[in-house]
């Protein structure tokens, strides 16, 4: 069954972060992802707020061929190289979701 991968950002580093934004892209698809969302306009209807207070301001939802492709690609060296740059430069919440289809 295929699977979001939904992220909820709020950056506090864009320069580092957009480092992460550019290696991850790559391995999300070579895990089979491909972008649903990637920022744009958005409405926060509940919750979604920062440690600091400040709005998640940031949302990305990629679909994956499976649950399983969505975990073996956060778990990949290439997501967690990705990744090194984002920890420090954001606070993210990421949730994988299988789909009803």
């Amino acid at each position: 069954m295929p699977a979001l991968w939904i992220a909820h950002v709020h950056v506090t580093d864009a320069e580092a972060y957009g480092r992460y934004a550019k290696l991850a892209g790559p391995a999300i698809a070579a895990h089979g992802g491909s972008f649903i969302a990637r920022g744009g306009a958005f409405a926060t209807l509940e919750g979604n707020t920062a440690a600091d207070g400040t709005e998640k301001a940031r949302h990305v939802v990629a679909r994956f061929p499976s649950l399983e492709a969505a975990e073996q690609c956060y778990r990949s060296p290439e997501y967690q190289e990705a990744l090194d740059h984002a920890r420090g430069a954001s606070e993210r919440d990421l949730i994988i979701v299988e789909t009803t289809e």
